[in-house]
């Protein structure tokens, strides 16, 4: 996905702020939906086009299954871990469709990334 470099910095600037803003976060990816890192904001050693890949996967399977049970489209998938979890959202950058996704350690609340994610969202389709 070919973006300018302002919306580059912007969507940058939002990853940073998000994995800044809340206690154990690790990463936060926003990626194509084919599973390029498009911006991202890391600790530790975690490759953000990794991230972005397994993220795209996982959007995937939630689509199918919702398909599958005709609950509607997918909007999130979130992965529980014995060390944490990943919140993967879909997101809509430019009219095309993209992949939020944090990864967080057992010390982050699953219900305020939520918000924080919502939030990010509507603030970057306002740009």
């Amino acid at each position: 996905m070919n973006i300018s470099e302002k919306l580059h910095n912007k969507y940058q600037q939002e990853c940073q702020q998000l994995l800044n803003g809340q206690t154990g976060i690790l990463a936060v990816v926003i990626a194509s939906a084919d599973g390029f890192d498009i911006a991202s904001a890391v600790t530790k050693s975690l490759v953000p086009a990794r991230i972005a890949a397994m993220a795209s996967s996982i959007s995937a399977i939630g689509t199918v299954v919702s398909q599958e049970v005709s609950l509607g489209n997918s909007k999130s998938v979130t992965v529980n871990t014995e060390k944490g979890f990943t919140y993967i959202t879909h997101l809509e950058l430019e009219g095309k469709s993209c992949i939020l996704n944090v990864v967080a350690d057992d010390s982050a609340v699953l219900a305020q990334i939520i918000y924080q994610c919502s939030e990010i969202g509507k603030r970057l389709n306002n740009t």
